[in-house]
Protein backbone atom coordinates (compact mmCIF):
# COMPACT_ATOMS: atom_id res chain seq x y z
CA UNK A 1 0.00 0.00 0.00
CA UNK A 2 2.91 2.47 1.19
CA UNK A 3 4.69 1.39 -2.39
CA UNK A 4 1.46 2.94 -4.36
CA UNK A 5 0.76 5.55 -2.40
CA UNK A 6 4.78 6.35 -2.78
CA UNK A 7 4.34 6.02 -6.56
CA UNK A 8 1.32 8.29 -6.98
CA UNK A 9 3.03 11.32 -4.66
CA UNK A 10 4.16 12.82 -7.83
CA UNK A 11 0.22 12.81 -9.45
CA UNK A 12 -1.23 14.16 -6.50
CA UNK A 13 1.14 16.95 -5.91
CA UNK A 14 0.09 17.89 -9.03
CA UNK A 15 -3.28 17.32 -8.84
CA UNK A 16 -2.72 19.92 -5.66
CA UNK A 17 -1.05 22.48 -7.32
CA UNK A 18 -3.59 22.30 -10.02
CA UNK A 19 -6.22 23.13 -7.77
CA UNK A 20 -4.22 25.49 -5.66
CA UNK A 21 -3.52 27.28 -8.81
CA UNK A 22 -7.04 27.67 -10.25
CA UNK A 23 -8.42 28.59 -7.14
CA UNK A 24 -5.90 31.30 -6.52
CA UNK A 25 -5.99 32.40 -10.60
CA UNK A 26 -10.10 32.72 -9.49
CA UNK A 27 -9.43 35.04 -6.94
CA UNK A 28 -7.39 37.37 -9.08
CA UNK A 29 -9.64 36.97 -11.43
CA UNK A 30 -12.93 37.71 -9.75
CA UNK A 31 -11.06 40.81 -8.12
CA UNK A 32 -9.72 42.57 -11.59
CA UNK A 33 -12.57 41.73 -13.74
CA UNK A 34 -15.77 41.49 -11.23
CA UNK A 35 -16.40 37.91 -12.30
CA UNK A 36 -17.14 35.05 -9.89
CA UNK A 37 -18.86 37.15 -7.59
CA UNK A 38 -16.64 39.78 -7.89
CA UNK A 39 -14.29 41.71 -5.27
CA UNK A 40 -16.12 41.64 -1.92
CA UNK A 41 -19.26 40.77 -3.17
CA UNK A 42 -19.43 42.08 -6.30
CA UNK A 43 -17.45 44.57 -8.81
CA UNK A 44 -13.71 44.72 -9.45
CA UNK A 45 -10.96 46.79 -7.39
CA UNK A 46 -9.79 49.82 -8.87
CA UNK A 47 -6.82 50.00 -11.44
CA UNK A 48 -3.67 50.88 -9.62
CA UNK A 49 -5.38 50.76 -6.02
CA UNK A 50 -2.70 49.88 -3.40
CA UNK A 51 -2.97 47.03 -2.71
CA UNK A 52 -6.01 45.44 -3.65
CA UNK A 53 -4.77 45.87 -7.60
CA UNK A 54 -1.56 44.56 -7.20
CA UNK A 55 -2.66 41.52 -4.74
CA UNK A 56 -5.11 40.65 -7.45
CA UNK A 57 -2.71 40.32 -10.60
CA UNK A 58 0.00 38.38 -8.54
CA UNK A 59 -3.50 36.18 -7.76
CA UNK A 60 -4.19 36.20 -11.52
CA UNK A 61 -0.69 35.65 -12.87
CA UNK A 62 0.82 33.44 -10.00
CA UNK A 63 -2.55 31.70 -9.74
CA UNK A 64 -2.05 30.92 -13.82
CA UNK A 65 1.48 30.06 -13.72
CA UNK A 66 0.82 27.76 -10.67
CA UNK A 67 -1.78 25.98 -12.47
CA UNK A 68 0.35 25.18 -15.42
CA UNK A 69 3.30 24.22 -13.65
CA UNK A 70 5.59 26.74 -15.35
CA UNK A 71 7.83 28.50 -12.79
CA UNK A 72 6.02 26.65 -10.08
CA UNK A 73 8.62 27.45 -7.39
CA UNK A 74 9.22 31.12 -8.07
CA UNK A 75 5.25 31.83 -8.80
CA UNK A 76 4.73 30.37 -5.12
CA UNK A 77 7.27 32.06 -3.54
CA UNK A 78 5.72 35.79 -5.02
CA UNK A 79 2.05 34.09 -4.23
CA UNK A 80 2.73 33.00 -0.73
CA UNK A 81 4.51 36.35 0.60
CA UNK A 82 1.79 38.02 -1.30
CA UNK A 83 -0.84 36.30 0.84
CA UNK A 84 1.31 36.63 3.88
CA UNK A 85 1.20 40.69 3.58
CA UNK A 86 -2.72 40.20 3.12
CA UNK A 87 -2.86 38.89 6.42
CA UNK A 88 -0.52 40.61 8.76
CA UNK A 89 -2.13 43.79 7.01
CA UNK A 90 -5.64 43.47 6.23
CA UNK A 91 -6.93 40.41 8.91
CA UNK A 92 -4.48 40.41 11.65
CA UNK A 93 -5.44 43.94 12.60
CA UNK A 94 -8.47 43.02 13.21
CA UNK A 95 -8.14 40.08 15.70
CA UNK A 96 -5.79 36.95 16.33
CA UNK A 97 -7.46 33.90 14.98
CA UNK A 98 -8.09 33.45 11.21
CA UNK A 99 -11.69 32.59 12.29
CA UNK A 100 -12.55 35.26 13.79
CA UNK A 101 -10.74 37.99 11.51
CA UNK A 102 -11.62 36.39 8.07
CA UNK A 103 -8.54 35.35 6.84
CA UNK A 104 -9.12 31.59 6.46
CA UNK A 105 -8.36 32.42 2.68
CA UNK A 106 -5.36 34.45 3.06
CA UNK A 107 -3.64 31.67 5.50
CA UNK A 108 -3.97 28.84 3.82
CA UNK A 109 -3.11 29.86 0.41
CA UNK A 110 0.12 31.31 1.75
CA UNK A 111 1.00 28.09 3.48
CA UNK A 112 0.09 26.38 0.09
CA UNK A 113 2.05 28.13 -1.76
CA UNK A 114 4.79 27.43 0.65
CA UNK A 115 4.89 23.89 0.26
CA UNK A 116 4.85 24.23 -3.23
CA UNK A 117 8.20 26.55 -3.09
CA UNK A 118 9.69 23.09 -1.62
CA UNK A 119 7.94 20.82 -3.39
CA UNK A 120 8.01 21.48 -6.68
CA UNK A 121 5.20 21.33 -9.56
CA UNK A 122 5.09 17.47 -9.50
CA UNK A 123 3.55 15.80 -12.38
CA UNK A 124 2.20 17.20 -15.44
CA UNK A 125 3.30 20.43 -14.74
CA UNK A 126 5.09 22.31 -17.55
CA UNK A 127 7.98 22.51 -15.56
CA UNK A 128 8.94 19.20 -16.26
CA UNK A 129 10.09 19.85 -19.97
CA UNK A 130 12.43 22.45 -19.05
CA UNK A 131 13.74 20.45 -16.23
CA UNK A 132 16.54 18.70 -18.33
CA UNK A 133 18.24 21.53 -18.71
CA UNK A 134 18.46 22.31 -15.20
CA UNK A 135 19.36 18.79 -14.21
CA UNK A 136 22.36 18.58 -16.64
CA UNK A 137 23.34 22.69 -14.92
CA UNK A 138 23.36 20.48 -12.17
CA UNK A 139 24.96 17.94 -12.46
CA UNK A 140 27.53 19.80 -14.27
CA UNK A 141 28.32 22.02 -11.43
CA UNK A 142 28.17 19.11 -8.91
CA UNK A 143 30.65 16.03 -11.26
CA UNK A 144 32.28 18.55 -13.49
CA UNK A 145 30.97 17.06 -16.27
CA UNK A 146 27.60 17.14 -18.30
CA UNK A 147 25.63 13.75 -17.66
CA UNK A 148 22.61 13.27 -20.34
CA UNK A 149 19.32 13.97 -18.84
Amino acid sequence: MTGRLNRAQPYALGLFRIVIGLLFACHGAASLFGVLGGAMGGGSVETGAWPAWYAAVIQLVGGGLVLLGLGTRFAAFIASGSMAYAYFKVHQPESLWPLQNGGEASVLFCWAMLLLVFTGSGALGLDRLFAGRGERVEDTARTGEAVPA
